[in-house]
C-alpha cells in the first residue's frame, strides 16, 4: 500500500490531510511534532522500524517543541532510507523570498506550500510531480 507522512500540530489540518489521502487512496503516517518525527526518523536508521517507508513528506515548517519542520525535513534528507524521498514543506505564515530560499536550503525540501493547502487532486498533482523529478536524479 502506498504511504504519504505528514508532520503537523493542527488536528484538523492534519485528520483533513489524513481525509485527503484517503481519497486519493493513500495510506497516512502522521505525526504531530518534530521531535515525535525524529524519534521514528531515529528507528527507521537504527533499522528498527519493519512496515512501510513513506514515498512522500508534508511538514509543517512551525511546530510545536525545539524541532521545527526545517529541521525534520533536513533530517530526513540525512536519513539513508529517506534521503530521496519528495518532501513538501507547508506554512500558514507569510514568508519573506529571502525567508523562502533559506528554509528550501536548509531542509533540502522539494517545495514549499502556503496555506490553505490546494485541494486534494491539485496536492497529488504537486506530489506526483515532485516524485517524477526525484525519480530522474
Amino acid at each position: 500500500m502506498t504511504l504519504w507522512m505528514v508532520v503537523e500540530d493542527e488536528p484538523d489540518l492534519y485528520e483533513m490531510v489524513l481525509a485527503m489521502y484517503g481519497l486519493l487512496g493513500v495510506d497516512g503516517l502522521a505525526f504531530v511534532t518534530g521531535e515525535e518525527a525524529v524519534a521514528w526518523l531515529d528507528e527507521v536508521n537504527n533499522g528498527s522500524f519493519a512496515d512501510d517507508i513513506p514515498e512522500v513528506a508534508l511538514v509543517d515548517i512551525r511546530l510545536p517543541g525545539r524541532i521545527s519542520g526545517i529541521e525534520v525535513a533536513a533530517r530526513m534528507r540525512e536519513n539513508r532510507m529517506l534521503s530521496n524521498i519528495p518532501i513538501v514543506l507547508m506554512t500558514a505564515y507569510r514568508m519573506s523570498y529571502r525567508e523562502e530560499q533559506m528554509a528550501m536550503r536548509r531542509s533540502g525540501a522539494d517545495q514549499l506550500l502556503s496555506k490553505p493547502l490546494p485541494n486534494h487532486q491539485k496536492l497529488r498533482e504537486i506530489f506526483n510531480q515532485i516524485m517524477r523529478q526525484r525519480q530522474s536524479f
